[in-house]
C-alpha cells in the first residue's frame, strides 16, 4: 500500500512537471489549454477505472478482476491478492463448519443453536427427532413455539442453567428428557438434549427391588426378632451357656431391622415427587423434642445444649420428615462424639436462610470423605458404624428430605476436632407469629 501511496505521488510530479515545460514552450492561452487537457485526461482515466472497480465489487470474483494501468495496475493486483486470502480463509472456516456440523449430527444427543432471542439457528438430526424439529422449517422460530412444556419455559425464563431438567417426552410415550442450556459467546445458547428413558427404567427398577426385597424382609426379621426376645424373657429356655449367643443374634436383628427401615424410608421418598403436606411446625418444640431425644440417647456421656430459640418461629414443612432429618443429625453427633464431649444445638438466619446446626466435638471426618458422606451406604470407618448402629443411610434420608423441602446438607469438619452438620433451608418458609404472653414474661 505504501508504493502505491509513492507511485501516484511521483506520477502527480511528472504531470505538473510536463505542464510546466509547455507552460515554457508555448504561449500562455495554450500552456493553459494544454495543462486543463491534461488533467481533465488524468482525471477521466482515473474516474474510468473508479468505475471499473465499483462494478466488480458489485459480483467480486477473481477471475473478473481489471487488470488496471499505472497506479491502478497496483491497485487491483493489491485487492486480488488480498480477495484470494479472503477466499482460502472462509473456505477454511466452511469446511471447519462443515466438520463440525457433521459430527454435531453424528452426536447421540440432540444439539439446537440459539441466538440471542432464543431463536432455532441450527439443530442436529437427533434434536429434530427428539423435539419435534425441523431444520428447513424453524430455522429462525423462537424455540418456545416449538418446545412447550411448561417447566422448560420457565427453565428458559429464570436463566439458571446450571442443572438440566427432565421433561417427559411428547412425541413418544413413555420417553424421558433431559435438557441443558448452555451459554456461549454474545448472548448465545446450546440446548443439549438427552434421552434417558433407560436410565429412568434401570432407576426405577432398583427402587422398586430395594423396596420389594426390604418390605418381604421386614416381616421375618420381625417375627425372628420376637422368638428371640421372647426365649430370652423366658426363664429356663435358653441355657446360661447359649445366652451370649442369643444376645448377638438379638442385636444383629436388631441391626437389620433398622437398616430395612431405612431402606424402606429412602425408598417412600424417592418413589413419592410429590410436595410433602405441609403445615407449620414450631421451631422451639422441635427443637426441645430434639435436645430432649439426644440427651435419652446419650444416657449422660455428653453436655448436649440448646442455644435459646427466638419464641413465635415456625416453619412450613412435613412435621415427620423434618423432624426425622434433624433428629438424624443429632444421633449421628452422640454417636460418633466420645464420652464427657460436647453437642451444641443452634437455629440461626443467614441471609436469605434459616439454618439449624449441630456442633459437637467428635471424632471428626477428614475432607476426601465430606463429599461423599451422604452417598447410600457410604462409611468412614466401618467398623465403627457397626459398633454405633449406624446403617449408612441416615445421611442419604438427610439429604432427600431438605431436597424435597427445596433445602440442602452443609458439612465442616476436621478430624480429631469435631463436626458441624447444617441443615439449610429457606426463608421463604419461615413464618413468624406473636409469642404467647406466657413466653414473652418468661423470656
Amino acid at each position: 500500500m505504501q508504493d502505491i501511496r509513492w507511485k501516484a505521488l511521483w506520477l502527480g510530479l511528472a504531470t505538473i512537471f510536463s505542464c510546466l515545460v509547455v507552460w515554457a514552450a508555448t504561449d500562455a492561452m495554450t500552456a493553459l489549454l494544454a495543462f486543463s487537457a491534461i488533467v481533465l485526461l488524468y482525471l477521466v482515466s482515473h474516474l474510468y477505472w473508479l468505475h471499473q472497480l465499483l462494478q466488480w465489487f458489485k459480483k467480486p470474483e477473481l477471475n473478473t478482476m481489471p487488470v488496471g494501468s499505472g497506479i491502478w495496475e497496483d491497485v487491483f493486483s493489491a485487492i486480488y491478492y488480498e480477495k484470494r486470502r479472503s477466499n482460502r480463509s472462509q473456505a477454511q472456516i466452511s469446511s471447519a463448519l462443515d466438520r463440525f456440523r457433521h459430527a454435531a449430527s453424528a452426536l447421540p444427543d440432540g444439539v439446537v443453536l440459539l441466538n440471542g432471542n432464543d431463536q432455532i439457528e441450527w439443530c442436529n438430526p437427533t434434536a429434530e427427532s427428539q423435539l419435534g424439529l425441523s431444520m428447513r422449517q424453524d430455522a429462525g422460530q423462537p424455540i418456545t413455539y416449538l418446545v412447550r412444556p411448561i417447566d422448560f419455559i420457565q427453565y428458559l425464563q429464570e436463566q439458571n442453567y446450571s442443572e438440566p431438567i427432565k421433561l417427559k417426552s411428547w412425541r413418544t410415550t413413555g420417553a424421558t428428557l433431559e435438557i441443558q442450556l448452555v451459554p456461549f459467546g454474545s448472548n448465545q445458547k446450546l440446548l443439549i438434549s438427552r434421552d434417558i428413558s433407560q436410565m429412568e427404567k434401570l432407576e426405577t427398577m432398583r427402587r422398586d427391588f430395594i423396596a420389594n426385597v426390604s418390605h418381604e424382609l421386614r416381616t421375618p426379621l420381625t417375627v425372628v426378632g420376637g422368638f428371640l426376645e421372647t426365649l430370652t424373657d423366658m426363664e429356663g429356655a435358653v441355657p446360661e451357656s447359649t445366652r451370649a449367643y442369643f444376645g448377638m443374634m438379638q442385636e444383629q436383628t436388631g441391626r437389620m431391622r433398622r437398616l430395612i427401615e431405612d431402606l424402606l424410608t429412602l425408598s417412600q421418598l424417592e418413589n413419592s415427587p410429590e410436595a410433602p403436606q405441609e403445615s407449620e411446625i414450631d421451631l422451639g418444640t422441635l427443637l426441645n423434642m430434639l435436645l430432649h431425644e439426644g440427651i435419652s440417647l446419650s444416657q449422660g456421656k455428653h453436655e448436649i445444649t440448646l442455644e435459646p430459640v427466638e419464641p413465635g418461629l415456625f416453619i412450613k414443612g412435613a412435621t415427620e420428615e423434618l423432624h426425622s432429618a434433624l433428629g438424624n443429625l443429632v444421633s449421628n453427633a452422640v454417636r460418633y462424639t466420645p464420652a464427657s464431649g460436647k453437642i451444641n444445638l443452634r437455629l440461626f438466619l443467614r441471609g436469605k436462610d434459616v439454618l439449624f446446626s449441630v456442633q459437637d466435638t467428635g471424632i471428626g471426618i477428614e475432607q476426601q470423605h465430606i463429599d461423599r458422606l451422604t452417598e447410600r451406604f457410604y462409611r468412614v470407618d466401618r467398623s465403627r458404624s457397626r459398633e454405633t448402629g449406624g446403617t449408612g443411610l441416615g445421611l442419604s434420608i438427610v439429604k432427600h428430605i431438605l431436597t424435597r423441602h427445596q433445602g440442602r446438607l452443609e458439612i465442616e469438619s476436621e478430624a480429631g476436632k469435631g463436626s458441624t452438620f447444617t441443615a439449610v433451608l429457606p426463608q421463604s418458609r419461615l413464618v413468624r407469629k406473636p409469642a404467647p404472653e406466657s413466653a414473652a414474661t418468661a423470656a
